[in-house]
């Protein structure tokens, strides 16, 4: 099972690589990151559009509130300054959600419905939060790998670099 600090750390990691991801992305031509690229969501933008769709939903999920947009998210934002403002928001909600998350609350169980089948189902949180963390770095993976392929180097992406996690000995 996970804690409150395992919250913590995944949304400042979360946080730390979409800030350095959006700032490459934001210097390409919009041409490029929007350019079919046969990825599962197409272009570097729609996977990001996915990401905070994906965020959203889980982090409703997680608080009781009400996410309504449909579809996987992958064309919410068209426009990159809109998703650019859009993920920062988001990032600040998942810092603000895993400060305040309770050890009671991720040993309970998680019941929602998925917008995919209409199926109400449940699971353990911790579980939900885990998946929560894992899709993000999957996508984020998967973007990393699309700016690779247009010439765009992403830089380390591993935790161990995130400042603030290790210390010199």
């Amino acid at each position: 099972m996970v804690d409150a600090a395992y919250c913590q750390l995944l949304a400042r990691y979360n946080r730390w690589m979409n800030e350095r991801l959006y700032a490459l992305v934001a210097a390409m031509d919009p041409a490029e990151r929007t350019r079919e690229r046969g990825a599962f969501f197409g272009s570097i933008q729609r996977t990001l559009s996915h990401l905070v769709w994906a965020d959203r939903v889980w982090l409703a999920r997680f608080t009781g509130a009400s996410y309504t947009q449909p579809g996987y998210g992958a064309d919410l934002y068209p426009d990159f300054s809109t998703l650019a403002r859009e993920r920062d928001a988001t990032d600040t909600d998942i810092l603000n959600w895993a400060g305040q998350v309770e050890e009671e609350w991720l040993r309970g169980p998680l019941t929602y419905t998925r917008k995919a089948d209409g199926k109400t189902v449940s699971l353990a949180a911790w579980i939900a939060v885990v998946h929560y963390f894992n899709h993000s770095t999957h996508h984020r993976g998967q973007v990393t790998t699309l700016l690779k392929q247009a010439g765009v180097d992403p830089g380390v992406t591993d935790m161990p670099w995130m400042p603030g996690v290790t210390r010199d000995a």
